[in-house]
């Protein structure tokens, strides 16, 4: 009877599809809700708890686009800090919205042939690489636990970048979110310094190094030592470079640049994060690379600023160790570079774990070079097939190092092909668009993706880290909303 008036009533077609699958899947998920009750399994209840709220929020691809942003970007970094108990059952929350937005965005694409006409390729292109880890993966089946906490891993925030391309969002709810990402930038200063001022000289004594990462504002720290402070530090240096670029078209004063960029750039000075003085620099290169022709005495002017910049965090990272800056140049090349293990518990450092998996993979098993082992397969944590064959090594230590065991070359090739699709649509809309704000825009994240694409080769953040895989895929879904835009508006103006 309910079908029946659903079916007759004037509602449109992506509205009645959702409403469909709600009342068929209700008595199922009744059932199943009343099971993960009786469990008493904080986890599994949690889980229930967030398949509601994405049930009801169905409708609301808004909402939900809100919650995951304030929730995964404020709350589930800070929670370890506090509330260790419950910072694990928040993230599987964020991650559950997130799946339900990919969800929305999927069904929305598939009843509006119109929603994909203007996709940009490299949203084809992600899609590709996510169709491509589940059939490998399926087709090398290990166990469900690998492929699952694997599958969550890498797509968990995924569903922003779909929603961003498919779901149509009035222009002022991106500027609300473009105004709470310099937020989320701002307060990173005051939550830095609460955990330089509280958490670091509890810690110092007995975990060096991993004192001073605990400074990593809201992206994520434990209360026993170590953190996302590199995370935080690219997440700030990207935000830079939208301010930066935004100068450049006369959309920011000068006076308001001269406010924001000491408090965006303050928390790097407080942590410990060496490769700031990589980042730093390769953001500027990149976003002012057309002023070397141009406008040369101002690019070298600025090029000049940022050197000293540079040079002022690198001084004030080697000056908070004891040792001579010559032993710790030479021991921060030998566990980056050369033969040194990575920590204390890894043999493999960012250079080798690379050159490591081409030894064992290229001759040896050449199936696995071009197709990897499966989704999850050297996550160390979760103890993967791979990684316990490998179990000192650290072979997942890096993303790039991840993506090649567990997808092989072919899909290290496809994810950047992400990047390079990518770039080459900010490129187009910086040439063509009449916007100053829109061109200001792509040029800043091209710069955000050469500062991505060596991050993979740094960190396997990109992976797993709920906080910084929302900036990348919030990044990469705005372009694509800034594509869909452009062209909308040139066919109206036609």
């Amino acid at each position: 009877m309910l079908i029946k008036q659903l079916h007759s009533s004037n509602l449109g077609n992506s509205q009645k599809i959702f409403l469909y699958i709600i009342v068929l899947a209700s008595v199922p998920m009744a059932i199943m809700f009343g099971l993960f009750a009786v469990t008493a399994n904080p986890i599994i209840i949690s889980v229930a708890v967030a398949l509601i709220v994405g049930t009801i929020l169905l409708a609301k691809p808004v909402w939900i686009l809100w919650l995951v942003l304030s929730l995964g970007l404020l709350v589930v970094g800070v929670l370890p800090l506090h509330l260790d108990f419950i910072a694990s059952k928040a993230a599987w929350g964020v991650s559950l919205l997130g799946f339900f937005l990919m969800f929305i965005a999927f069904v929305g694409s598939a009843t509006s042939s119109s929603k994909l006409k203007d996709t940009p390729m490299f949203v084809w292109i992600a899609l590709g690489f996510l169709v491509y880890a589940i059939l490998n993966s399926l087709i090398q089946w290990h166990s469900p636990g690998e492929f699952m906490g694997g599958f969550k891993r890498y797509f968990q925030m995924w569903g922003l970048l779909f929603a961003l391309c498919w779901i149509t969002f009035e222009e002022r709810d991106i500027d609300r979110w473009r105004s709470f990402f310099l937020f989320t930038a701002l307060i990173q200063l005051p939550f830095a310094l609460y955990e330089l001022i509280v958490f670091v000289p509890q810690l110092k004594g007995s975990w060096g190094v991993g004192a001073v990462d605990v400074v990593a504002g809201t992206f994520g720290a434990q209360a026993d030592g170590g953190g996302a402070s590199g995370e935080m530090a690219l997440f700030l240096i990207i935000v830079l470079a939208f301010l930066l670029a935004r100068r450049m078209e006369r959309i920011v004063s000068g006076n308001h640049l001269l406010i924001l960029i000491p408090v965006v750039l303050a928390p790097l000075f407080l942590g410990e994060t060496k490769v700031v003085v990589v980042l730093l620099p390769l953001m500027f290169l990149v976003l002012y690379r057309h002023k070397v022709l141009t406008q040369l005495h101002y690019w070298l002017m600025g090029f000049f600023v940022i050197v000293l910049l540079t040079m002022a965090v690198g001084y004030y990272y080697l000056s908070l160790s004891d040792k001579p800056i010559d032993q710790q140049i030479e021991e921060t090349l030998s566990y980056n570079i050369y033969g040194q293990g990575y920590g204390k518990e890894r043999q493999l450092n960012r250079t080798t774990v690379i050159t490591f998996w081409a030894e064992q993979q290229g001759a040896h098993e050449p199936i696995s070079f071009i197709f990897g082992n499966g989704i999850g397969s050297s996550h160390s944590a979760t103890r993967g097939h791979m990684a316990k064959r490998y179990p000192t090594h650290g072979i997942d230590l890096t993303a790039a190092s991840t993506i090649l065991w567990e997808m092989g070359l072919l899909g290290f090739c496809l994810f950047m092909a992400i990047f390079a699709s990518a770039w080459r649509c900010a490129g187009r809309l910086r040439k063509e668009s009449a916007i100053a704000a829109v061109r200001a825009d792509a040029i800043a994240i091209q710069a955000a993706l050469v500062l991505f694409a060596f991050h993979i080769f740094y960190r396997s953040a990109i992976l797993e880290l709920i906080s910084i895989q929302i900036v990348f895929a919030a990044l990469l879904g705005y372009l694509a909303w800034l594509h869909r835009n452009h062209f909308l508006k040139n066919d109206k103006g036609a």
